[in-house]
């Protein structure tokens, strides 16, 4: 009797133990320029590393403000240089570099498709549009206005811009006919639903964004955390990066 008490406690402990020890959740804060590689990627991480992937998108500003604000997350996700802030304040660790994407502009779906393959034809069809759209906070802002600076349009375009919350409520302006044109990064244009990419911005007026990964110094899951990273940095990726609008840096 005594040896099947044991057993019994034993199996009951065994029954317990494993669903914790298999229901840890890795959470994530990504930033929305890395989110189309990152939701096609996590699948198979998640296979990978044995444990279930937990996201949550914004802006790299918003989620540095989250990260600032305590709250709890596993790996980071986001600009390198929103990524750099957070290993000097001694929050994350080392940084792995994931990949880059430059600016485009986008148009709602269906619709004709402006010439902005030079200065002169990109600052024509920026002052043919009724309205323009772009997230207030973005890392693409500062590269934007003084794109309109150097057009010489920087005032008239002032009174045409939406600002919004991030790229995917202003893709959304675009996508319900609230503004014309989107500009953006180009990994956030091209899985933007009822947007069409118009293309990427003239060569003179490019800006890459760049993005790095980075688990969080207080992990609740180091060991899955940096596996995910792995997963997403991997040698294999490069495809999945091109299609999604994003290259190696």
């Amino acid at each position: 009797m005594s040896r099947f008490v044991a057993a019994l406690l034993m199996a009951i402990t065994l029954a317990v133990a494993t669903p914790r020890a298999q229901s840890g959740t890795v959470r994530v804060f990504a930033s929305n320029g890395f989110r189309a590689v990152f939701e096609e990627l996590v699948p198979a991480c998640e296979r990978t590393i044995g444990q279930s992937v937990a996201a949550q998108f914004g802006t790299s500003t918003s989620l540095t403000q989250r990260v600032s604000g305590g709250e709890a997350f596993d790996v980071a996700i986001m600009t390198t240089e929103a990524m750099e802030d957070l290993g000097k304040a001694g929050t994350v660790s080392a940084r792995t570099p994931l990949g880059r994407s430059g600016i485009g502009i986008g148009s709602r779906a269906g619709a004709k498709k402006p010439d902005i393959a030079t200065a002169d034809s990109l600052k024509k069809a920026f002052l043919a549009a009724k309205s323009i759209t772009y997230a207030g906070d973005g890392a693409s802002r500062p590269h934007i206005e003084r794109m309109m600076t150097t057009l010489g349009i920087a005032d008239v375009m002032t009174k045409k811009t939406q600002l919004e919350q991030g790229s995917v409520r202003a893709a959304a302006r675009v996508e319900h006919g609230e503004a014309e044109l989107l500009i953006t990064l180009v990994s956030e244009i091209l899985p933007a639903p009822g947007v069409a990419l118009v293309g990427p911005l003239p060569s003179q007026f490019q800006n890459y964004v760049s993005f790095a990964a980075a688990a969080a110094v207080k992990s609740a899951s180091p060991a899955a955390g940096k596996s995910l990273i792995s997963c997403l940095s991997g040698p294999s990726v490069a495809g999945m990066l091109k299609a999604k609008g994003m290259e190696r840096q």
